[in-house]
């Protein structure tokens, strides 16, 4: 049987790896890996050239964590902890979620991933959740992942994947949606009330979440992103 082939958005930046130090195309191995265990092959998406009209070679598409969108694209002058904001990766990846929107392909936005896709369809952020939540556990410190309990919305296509009860989750976010974007409904909150995953329930499969479940052992996500791209 042949693999749904899903695409991967990724970064740009300077890197380390055997004896070279140079700007790479690049991406935590964890998204590559969950995607091939759930069943489908994995192709990585750098923002470079056009990659929007990739969308019609795709089955299905992972927008991936990352730096924050630019504040001017909901109108906002940037805070002061906006941060790692690259022009380049949201030009690629509005129009990419555009293209993966407007031909109806199974879609899953991970933290940036669902950023983009709130701001793509004019909704806003928090630019720094810590002003509003009051704490600092949604990114406790650079590099490490904060465990935080989200429970999903009953009825909704989330609570369809994971049940309805509270689910732990690894969280590495500064950043939230603020007003939805339209047609999006909230599929997910934290505990202090942070929006923690949304989705277009007019759709088969366009979901996002704020949270990294590529860091964890449980692929459900990713199984039911594969399994909508196989039909």
């Amino acid at each position: 049987m042949t693999r749904p082939v899903i695409g991967i958005t990724c970064y740009v930046e300077r890197a380390s790896f055997t004896v070279w130090d140079t700007p790479a195309a690049l991406l935590p191995y964890d998204y590559v890996d969950r995607v091939a265990r759930a069943g489908g092959q994995p192709v990585l998406l750098p923002p470079a050239g056009d990659p929007a009209p990739l969308v019609e070679r795709l089955d299905g598409i992972v927008v991936a964590g990352g730096g924050d969108v630019d504040p001017s694209r909901y109108g906002e002058e940037p805070h002061g902890r906006t941060s790692h904001v690259r022009e380049f990766r949201d030009a690629a990846e509005f129009a990419l979620v555009a293209a993966a929107l407007k031909a109806g392909l199974p879609f899953l936005g991970v933290c940036r991933g669902m950023q983009v896709l709130n701001v793509h369809l004019g909704g806003t952020l928090h630019q720094h959740l810590p002003d509003l939540v009051g704490h600092d556990g949604h990114a406790p410190a650079p590099g490490r992942y904060g465990h935080l309990p989200v429970r999903p919305e009953a009825g909704s296509g989330l609570a369809g994947v994971l049940g309805a009860d509270p689910v732990q989750t690894a969280h590495y976010h500064h950043q939230a949606v603020a007003r939805l974007g339209a047609g999006l409904v909230v599929a997910a909150t934290s505990e202090d009330g942070a929006v923690e995953a949304v989705e277009l329930p007019d759709r088969p499969f366009a979901l996002a979440v704020q949270w990294h479940p590529e860091t964890g052992e449980d692929i459900r996500l990713f199984r039911a992103l594969v399994s909508a791209a196989a039909v």
